[in-house]
Formats: structure tokens, C-alpha cells, sequence
């Protein structure tokens, strides 16, 4: 192309086309050049009818236009504005600063688009099929509206920094040749990133992205079952909000609402793992309704993730695992069925202040969870689950998951420690209902008593000794540490001894515990 001498007076060059000649004026005048045909069918930017010359112009005059395009006219602010353009070759405008704002709906690139280290102010690329979007450290000041369109070829934007929002609603992007549809590693999102009802066919990578307000995933697709994350995205920090919820047409606020009727739903939807690791959200992070399709070794993986509201609301994923160790929450609100079974939930060291059940979650069924995070026996999220009921005020509740701590780990013992563990459960339930050792200590002396009401024992040494007392003889066995003065002044023989030696060791076994019970209250307390 000969850059004609004069255009900086606003003078056309002599070699572009009609189409071209159209758009050079439309830009000068800062109005919309529209090549639509009115045909929906014809115009359909991602349809199958070829768009002829009238409808074409060359990237190399958009990219001049851009970079180093005519004055505006008086009174007059230039901008590019195209609608049912198609432009032919590569637009590379790598390196450049565009001053003049930039808007193209439905409109058909014919090969990718070169954004690297671009500086814009504000660009639009809306309902616009382009086969690949390269955009490392794209900057710009404003927003990047990619709504509707699509990318087969995937999009980068590794380092790019949007100074406002980062807009992806409805879009289809397919993998590139790494495998990833959105490679964003990175990148910072001064506002928000809406990517509702994006389709997506590859890897979404966010690793260490930054997003200024919230990130909000309503009723996208993610659909990687090539490699093995659909969202890859540690060491995330959004300021507010990650929504993978629901989207509604009409309608995009769904969260604990009933939706208008006739209102189309989209869900959430995740085929590959998800890895959050590490990551900070300001508000919450909310998987209201979300569905997970995972391979046995996918994952929904929250390790370190840090938020003062998990919403674990989601659909329980049939295979994979969901992975919070190291996690910590203020407020936990979950469902009994959203959690996986036993040996697909992992928890060491996750730490939550708060249960905020949705719909009923009775205390077994929270018992089950916590024993499906523990493959094997670990105190931990037993503790834990008991300190947050203890300070909602819910003892005995807690003292139940301190009950049902200790009958696991009885479960891991040798055999004479099982037995001994049975022993104090069944009499007094390790210390966390003392009240029984009474009870049981009521029933030994009755019985004891009434045993030894028909020994005639000698005594065991002649000379002074009490009378023989059976009631306070099998008291002072029960007793461990006082001395009533009754066992050791008379001499028991054969099945009496026996009796006697059993009555000590259930004593001690009930003083023990009773011990134990007291000094976990004294310790609470």
C-alpha cells in the first residue's frame, strides 16, 4: 500500500477499495460503518455464507486507521466503529499505542488478531468470530468487551492489565496447540470478569491473576477432558466474589432466589478439575448448584484457599475428589448431599469459625462427613467441628463429636487396647457422660455387697481389726487411693480373690475415665 502523502489533511489515498474508502470516512466522523446486509442469515458472523469484496476491507488500513489514522473532522471525535466487516489477513498491531476508541460487532476476521504490549483505551470486539486473539500484556486503560464471539483458536492474555472489566459473556473459545482456551496467567482486571455462560473447550488458565471487584463464572461450560484441569487457576485473588452458579437469561442474580417463570437456568457446569489453591477471595467464594464431572483422578482442589465464605452448594461430583486442606473460612455454608463419600474428601488442616447449613444437616450425617475426610484416624477435623458447635453454644453436640473422636481411634488400637476402650465406652462413654460412673459405681457396690454378705473371710493378720463390713469391703475395692481400712485386713481365698481383683480394676477403670472427663471441662472451661 502507498500511504498517500496528504492524509494527515484527512486526504483518501488513491489505492483503497469502496469498502475501504467508507471506513476511512466513518473513522474521521466518529460514526458506525455498517456493511450488514439486513439478512440475519447472510450476517451471521459465524455462519457459513461467504462475505464478498463489498464487505472487506485489509487489516493493514484498520491497523493504519489505529495507529496513525487522519484527523477527526471539527467538531468531531475519531473512532473506529465497524458492524458486518469482514477483514482480511492478519491484524497485528503488536507494540502500538491506539489513542481512538475501538468497536467492531459481527464482524468476521479472516486470520488472528495480534494484541501483544498493544496500549488501547477501550476496545470492543462483540459477536466477531476470530480465529485466535494473541494479547500478552495488552494494556488498557478502559474496558475489553469480547462478549458473543468467538475464538477457535483460543485466547492469550497472559499479563495483559484491563484497567476496568474484562467482559467474555457467551463466548466460545476452543484450545490452542497447548491445549488451553484462555492462557491469562497473570493478568489484572481492575473491575470485574464476566464470563457468564462462556463456553469453553481447553484449559482456562488464571494462575495468579488479579481481579479488582468479582469473577463471575454464571452457568459457564468448562469442557477440558484433554488434559486435566478445565480451570487452572492458583494463587487467584479476587477483591469480592467467585460466582460458579447458575445463569439465567433475563435474569443473571439467581443466589437464593426463585426465578421468574418461563426464566431459562443454566447451570455451572465443569467437565476436568478445578485447582484454586492458594487462592484469596474478599466476599466469597460461591458454588451454589455448580456440576463437577471428574475422572477418578480429578479434583475440585481448595488447598490454602482463604475466604470469609465458602458457599459449598454445589452437586455432588460422582467421581474425583474435593481437596480443603489448609483451607480457612469464616463461614461455612454447605449441604449434607453437596459433600463426596468417604475417601473422596480430604480436610487436614482445613479450618472454618462457622456451619451454615442450607436445609437440614443433623449431627450423624456431620459425623459422616467429617469421617469421610479421614481415611485414616486424625483428631483434627473432629476438634475442630467440636470447638465451632461449643462456641455456637451446642455442648452436647460437641461432646458427641468428641465421643465419636475417640470410638474411631479406638478402631485403630491393638486388641487389649480396643477391649479397654469398650470398657469406657460402655461405662461412661469416655468421660463425656460421667454421669454414668455413678451409676455404674451404684451397681458394683449393690452387687459387691451382696457378694461378699456370704463370704466369712479370716482376718489377714491377728490382733486389732475392723468387724467385717461387706458393704464397705467392696466400697473400699471399688476406691481407688482411699483406704476405708476394710481390703487389707481381710484374707479372701479361690473365687472370692477373683471377685475382689475385678471390683479393683473396674474401679480404677471408672476413676480414670471420670478423671479424664473432668479435665477436658476444666480445660473447656
Amino acid at each position: 500500500m502507498t500511504e498517500g502523502a496528504g492524509h494527515r489533511d484527512g486526504e483518501l489515498p488513491d489505492d483503497l477499495t469502496t469498502a475501504e474508502a467508507g471506513m476511512w470516512q466513518a473513522f474521521r466522523n466518529g460514526s458506525v460503518y455498517d456493511l450488514s446486509s439486513g439478512d440475519a442469515l447472510v450476517d451471521d458472523p459465524h455462519g457459513g455464507h461467504p462475505w464478498g469484496p463489498e464487505r472487506t476491507v485489509r487489516a493493514r488500513v484498520v491497523c493504519w486507521l489505529l495507529l496513525d489514522g487522519p484527523p477527526a473532522l471539527a467538531g468531531r471525535v475519531s473512532s473506529l466503529q465497524l458492524v458486518g466487516v469482514r477483514i482480511s489477513d492478519t491484524m497485528d498491531l503488536a507494540g502500538g499505542t491506539v489513542v481512538p476508541y475501538v468497536e467492531l460487532r459481527r464482524c468476521r476476521f479472516e486470520r488472528e488478531v495480534l494484541l501483544p504490549e498493544t496500549r488501547f483505551t477501550t476496545v470492543r470486539l462483540v459477536d466477531c468470530a476470530v480465529p485466535r486473539l494473541e494479547a500478552a500484556r495488552l494494556h488498557t486503560e478502559g474496558d475489553l468487551h469480547l462478549p458473543r464471539s468467538r475464538f477457535p483458536g483460543g485466547i492469550r492474555l497472559t499479563d495483559a492489565q484491563i484497567g476496568t472489566d474484562l467482559l467474555l459473556n457467551q463466548a466460545i473459545v476452543h484450545r490452542d496447540r497447548s491445549g488451553r482456551s484462555i492462557a491469562a496467567d497473570g493478568m489484572t482486571v481492575g473491575q470485574d470478569l464476566q464470563a457468564e455462560m462462556l463456553e469453553s473447550h481447553g484449559e482456562v488458565s488464571l494462575r495468579s491473576a488479579q481481579v479488582g471487584v468479582s469473577l463471575s463464572l454464571r452457568g459457564a461450560r468448562l469442557l477440558n477432558p484433554y488434559t486435566r484441569h478445565a480451570l487452572n487457576a492458583p494463587q487467584l485473588t479476587v477483591e469480592r466474589t467467585l460466582y460458579l452458579t447458575p445463569a439465567g437469561l433475563g435474569s443473571p442474580l439467581l443466589r437464593g432466589t426463585t426465578p421468574a417463570q418461563g426464566t431459562r437456568i443454566q447451570h455451572f457446569e465443569c467437565e476436568g478439575g478445578v485447582r484454586l489453591d492458594d487462592g484469596r477471595f474478599g466476599d466469597a467464594l460461591d458454588l451454589e448448584h455448580a456440576r463437577f464431572t471428574f475422572t477418578d483422578d480429578q479434583e475440585l482442589s481448595l488447598r490454602r484457599v482463604q475466604t470469609p465464605e465458602l458457599r459449598f452448594l454445589g452437586e455432588r461430583p460422582a467421581r474425583g475428589r474435593v481437596v480443603l486442606s489448609g483451607a480457612r473460612v469464616v463461614n461455612l455454608m454447605d449441604r449434607a448431599d453437596s459433600w463426596p463419600g468417604p475417601g473422596r474428601l480430604h480436610m487436614g488442616g482445613f479450618a472454618y469459625e462457622n456451619l451454615v447449613p442450607r436445609g437440614p444437616f443433623p449431627l450423624a450425617k456431620r459425623l459422616r462427613w467429617v469421617g469421610a475426610a479421614t481415611a485414616e484416624y486424625h483428631p483434627e477435623p473432629y476438634e475442630r467441628l467440636a470447638a465451632v458447635l461449643r462456641a455456637g453454644g451446642e455442648d452436647e453436640d460437641a461432646r458427641e463429636v468428641l465421643l465419636a473422636k475417640h470410638r474411631r481411634r479406638r478402631e485403630s488400637l491393638p486388641v487389649a487396647a480396643k477391649l479397654v476402650g469398650y470398657a469406657q465406652d460402655w461405662t461412661v462413654a469416655y468421660g463425656y457422660r460421667p454421669g454414668r460412673a455413678a451409676v455404674w459405681m451404684a451397681v458394683l457396690w449393690a452387687a459387691g455387697s451382696l457378694a461378699f454378705a456370704r463370704a466369712d473371710p479370716p482376718p489377714l493378720k491377728s490382733g486389732e481389726h475392723p468387724d467385717w463390713n461387706p458393704a464397705l469391703f467392696a466400697l473400699d475395692l471399688l476406691l481407688p487411693v482411699i483406704d476405708l481400712g476394710q481390703a487389707g485386713s481381710w484374707q479372701l481365698h479361690s473365687g472370692w480373690q477373683w471377685l475382689s481383683t475385678a471390683l479393683v480394676l473396674l474401679g480404677w477403670v471408672l476413676a480414670t475415665t471420670v478423671a479424664a472427663g473432668a479435665t477436658r471441662l476444666l480445660r473447656r472451661s
